[in-house]
């Protein structure tokens, strides 16, 4: 595929899988000891209750306060929670929180009480796609479509726009996928639980409350420093590489969410022990381009000509049969 309508913009196409897969392999083979890594994080599921209820008490006490305080709050403090949140939903989509699979749903429907969305079902959905074919256009939902990389072009206020409204293109965007189911029970589940949550917050603690919760989430997925990371994770600024890692101070913050080369090594490592992983096999990390401020990601992709939506390397498409044992 190419880009028709602007031939001067376009993909990196290339012929070979996703380096991942064959790194992995090489990984497992020359370190046994990572297995251990793998498995859940007990103590993820009490970071969840805390920040949900955490969120539900800023809301609570936030929403009195006049806009010139309520706005920075909510994006300084529950952008940062919100976003946290929904680095659990990621957690749980990959099964990390606790043994069965029922159960890190149950968690990701938790996580978004306060993120005020009815998100979790269907990210968790749409995120197996991104692992098992990472950079194919017709199945990989991290990928924009043409369209709309064309609309957001090289113009810097653009770039700045898509960013700030990115959580309405992470929502639309897997509708792109080949073969994408759009409901099933859990995604039901999801969207009347949230439904009904939002409007026990609305009624029993005002409006401003919800609206707290929902500009939190407005702004931790959006134009945000933590929000870098949508950029920082696979547009390439490194010829030939797809994939990058954040070693900087928001990862305490933000659960390791940073390690995105390890994550994609192995992810059925938790956010705990994934710098654990590059402890054990140094070699693989250490000589790879990183980045130590999602900030100066998300400038130098706004300002710079050389950076957009199209600084994607692409891999053919592969059938999605190999979701078959995906679990959803």
């Amino acid at each position: 595929m190419t880009n028709k309508a602007n031939p001067g913009l376009d993909y990196k196409y290339v012929s070979t899988p996703n380096w991942h897969t064959e790194r992995s392999r090489e990984m497992i083979k020359k370190y046994p000891a990572i297995r251990k890594l793998m498995g859940p994080e007990k103590s993820t599921k009490y970071f969840i209750a805390l920040m949900v209820v955490a969120q539900l008490v800023f809301a609570y006490l936030f929403q009195n306060l006049s806009w010139w305080f309520f706005i920075p709050l909510a994006y300084f403090v529950g952008g940062f929670i919100n976003h946290a949140l929904f680095v659990m939903v990621h957690e749980c989509s990959h099964n990390l929180v606790v043994k069965s699979a029922s159960g890190n749903k149950i968690f990701a429907l938790i996580c978004d009480i306060a993120i005020a969305i009815p998100s979790a079902m269907g990210f968790s959905y749409y995120h197996i796609y991104h692992h098992l074919h990472l950079g194919e256009y017709s199945y990989d939902p991290d990928i924009v479509s043409y369209r709309e990389g064309n609309i957001i072009g090289k113009s810097p206020l653009k770039k700045a726009l898509w960013l700030t409204l990115f959580m309405f293109s992470q929502a639309l965007r897997p509708m792109k996928v080949k073969h994408y189911r759009l409901f099933n029970r859990w995604i039901f589940i999801n969207l009347f639980l949230i439904i009904a949550t939002d409007l026990l917050i609305y009624f029993f603690m005002g409006p401003a409350a919800l609206g707290y919760l929902l500009l939190s989430t407005f702004f931790g997925l959006g134009l945000h420093p933590a929000g870098g990371r949508w950029i920082a994770e696979h547009y390439e600024t490194t010829t030939g590489q797809e994939t990058y890692s954040y070693y900087g101070p928001l990862n305490k913050i933000a659960f390791n969410m940073g390690y995105h080369i390890e994550h994609h090594d192995f992810l059925n490592i938790p956010w705990s022990r994934l710098p654990r992983l590059k402890e054990i096999a140094p070699e693989y990390y250490k000589s790879l381009p990183y980045y130590k401020s999602w900030t100066a990601v998300l400038l130098k992709f706004i300002f710079s000509s050389d950076l957009h939506a199209f600084s994607r390397i692409v891999h053919p498409d592969r059938h999605p049969s190999t979701l078959k044992n995906a679990n959803v």
